[in-house]
C-alpha cells in the first residue's frame, strides 16, 4: 500500500514531523475513532444558536424601525456577519492544518461541499460557519438519515434555498403573501439523495415542497439544541404522494417520513456511493466500487462509519494508476501543511481561495463545486497556484529545504523528474516553489 496515498488521498496532505502508523489501514480506522466534532479553533466561534438570536434581534429591529433606517440595519448585520464569516473560515483552516485526523476533516469537507450553501446568499454570510460546525461536522460519522436532516434543516440551508418563507397556498398564512417555494425540495431530491435523472417528476418536486411547508427558523428564543422551527399556520393541509407513496398529513412527520424513505432508497445509496468515489479514487470510478460502496449503505441502513470501512479496505482505492487532481482548497491546505504552516490568517486564507477560484463556502451554485480535473486543471488555473507557491515559498523564507522536505511529503510518489528539479534549483525558495507545483504534488 502506498503512504502517499494514506496521507494524501485519505488525508490533507503530510506534514514534516507527521509520525503514520506502518498499517495504513489500521492508522485510517483509528482516525474515525479519535475524531473531535468541535475542536479547539471552532470552540472559539459562535455557535448556531447564537447567531440565529442575532438574526432574530436583526429581524425585529428592522419590523420596529422607521422606513429610512431599515437598510442601515440590514447593511450592520451584513458587516458584522462578515466578520463571523472570515473567523469561521480561519476555524476552517487551522482544523485543516493541525488535525490529527486529516481522514476525518477531509469527509467534513466533502459533506459540506456535497450539502452545499454560499454565501453569495448575503443573508447567510454569518451562518455559513456554523453550518459546517453544527450541521456537518458532528455527523460524518454516523447516519447518512441524520445528517441529511442535520443539513437541511439548518438555518442557513433553510435561508439559502429559501425554504423559510415557503407556506403551502392553503395554509393560513397564504393570505399574508407567502407562496410556495420548491427550492430545497428540489434540492434534496436532485443533489442530496436521489442524484438526477432517477425518476421523479416535478409534480414529485411539488408534492415534496407541500410536506415542507411550516419547516422554518426558530422563534425569539433558540437553544443549541433547537435551531429549527415548525410552524403549523405555514403547513399546505392534507396527505402528498411522493413516488408513488401516499403521506397522511402529521404535520413535520409528514416530510420527515418522506426523508426517511428518501435516505434509504437505492438510488440514494448508489449517489452517494459514486460521489464517495469518484472524490476519493477517480473522476470516472470502478463500477464496482461504487456498487460495493452502494450495498454496504443498504446493508447498513446509510451508517457512514461503516461505508468508509469498506473503502478504506477497498483494493482500487490503493491503485496508484487513479489519481485525483488537488482542488484549490486541497491544494493550499497541502502546501501549508507540508511547510510547516499551523495557522495563517483568515483574510489570506480568503485572499487565496478567491483567487485560486474556490472561495470558502461560496460555490456557484447548490451543486457544490465539481469533483474533476477538467474543473481545476486549466492553463490559467495551473498558472495561478505558480504564482501563489512562489509566494508560500518566499514567506517560507530559507528554512525549508525541499530536496529533504519532498521525499518526506510525496512518499513513495517522488519522481527523479523533480527530485533533480528541485535539487538544480537556483534557491531554497525556486526549489519550494518546485515542489508544490510538481505533477506529484498537484495530484493525491
Amino acid at each position: 500500500m502506498s503512504l502517499s496515498i494514506a496521507i494524501n488521498r485519505f488525508g490533507l496532505g503530510a506534514r514534516p514531523d507527521e509520525l503514520v502508523h506502518s498499517d495504513l489501514q489500521a492508522w485510517l480506522v483509528t482516525q474515525l475513532l479519535s475524531y473531535d466534532p468541535l475542536p479547539a479553533a471552532w470552540k472559539q466561534q459562535p455557535r448556531t444558536a447564537t447567531l440565529v438570536g442575532t438574526w432574530n434581534d436583526m429581524q425585529r429591529s428592522v419590523r420596529m424601525a422607521p422606513e429610512g433606517q431599515r437598510s442601515g440595519i440590514r447593511e450592520q448585520y451584513l458587516r458584522d456577519g462578515s466578520l463571523v464569516y472570515q473567523a469561521a473560515v480561519g476555524a476552517r483552516t487551522a482544523s485543516a492544518l493541525e488535525s490529527s485526523t486529516p481522514f476525518v476533516e477531509r469527509l467534513v469537507h466533502f459533506w459540506s461541499n456535497h450539502f452545499a450553501i454560499s454565501v453569495d446568499k448575503l443573508l447567510i454570510v454569518g451562518l455559513a460557519g456554523s453550518f459546517e460546525a453544527d450541521a456537518i461536522r458532528p455527523n460524518v460519522l454516523g447516519r447518512f438519515e441524520d445528517l441529511l436532516l442535520a443539513a437541511v434543516r439548518h438555518p442557513a440551508m433553510l435561508l439559502y434555498l429559501d425554504q423559510a418563507q415557503s407556506a403551502g397556498p392553503n395554509s393560513g398564512m397564504a393570505s399574508r403573501g407567502r407562496g410556495l417555494n420548491e427550492n430545497l425540495a428540489r434540492e434534496i431530491l436532485e443533489l442530496h439523495t436521489l442524484g438526477v435523472r432517477t425518476g421523479y417528476t416535478q409534480e414529485d418536486v411539488k408534492e415534496f415542497a407541500r410536506a415542507l411547508t411550516g419547516w422554518t427558523l426558530p422563534g425569539e428564543i433558540a437553544s443549541i439544541d433547537n435551531t429549527f422551527r415548525f410552524v403549523p399556520s405555514l403547513h399546505e393541509p392534507g396527505s402528498r404522494v411522493l413516488l408513488g407513496k401516499t403521506y397522511s398529513d402529521t404535520g413535520e412527520g409528514q416530510a420527515r417520513a418522506m426523508i426517511h424513505d428518501l435516505a434509504s432508497a437505492p438510488a440514494t445509496s448508489l449517489h452517494v456511493a459514486r460521489k464517495l468515489a469518484q472524490h476519493f479514487v477517480a473522476d470516472e470510478p470502478p463500477q464496482a466500487l461504487v456498487l460495493r460502496l452502494a450495498k454496504v449503505f443498504t446493508d447498513s441502513g446509510g451508517d457512514l462509519k461503516e461505508i468508509y470501512k469498506v473503502l478504506i479496505s477497498s483494493p482500487e482505492v490503493w491503485q496508484t494508476n487513479h489519481s485525483k487532481f488537488k482542488s484549490p482548497w486541497d491544494w493550499t491546505i497541502s502546501s501549508m501543511r507540508a511547510l510547516g504552516r499551523r495557522s495563517v490568517a483568515p483574510s489570506q486564507v480568503t485572499a487565496l481561495l478567491t483567487q485560486l477560484g474556490q472561495p470558502v463556502w461560496r460555490p456557484g451554485s447548490p451543486a457544490g463545486f465539481k469533483d474533476t480535473t477538467s474543473t481545476w486543471a486549466a492553463p490559467d488555473a495551473l498558472m495561478r497556484r505558480v504564482e501563489i507557491a512562489q509566494r508560500l515559498a518566499q514567506e517560507s523564507g530559507d528554512s525549508v529545504d525541499a530536496r529533504i522536505l519532498a521525499p518526506r511529503v510525496l512518499p513513495d510518489v517522488l519522481t527523479e523528474a523533480t527530485s533533480n528539479a528541485i535539487a538544480r534549483a537556483e534557491s531554497r525558495g525556486t526549489a519550494v516553489a518546485l515542489l508544490l507545483i510538481s505533477p506529484e504534488f498537484l495530484r493525491r
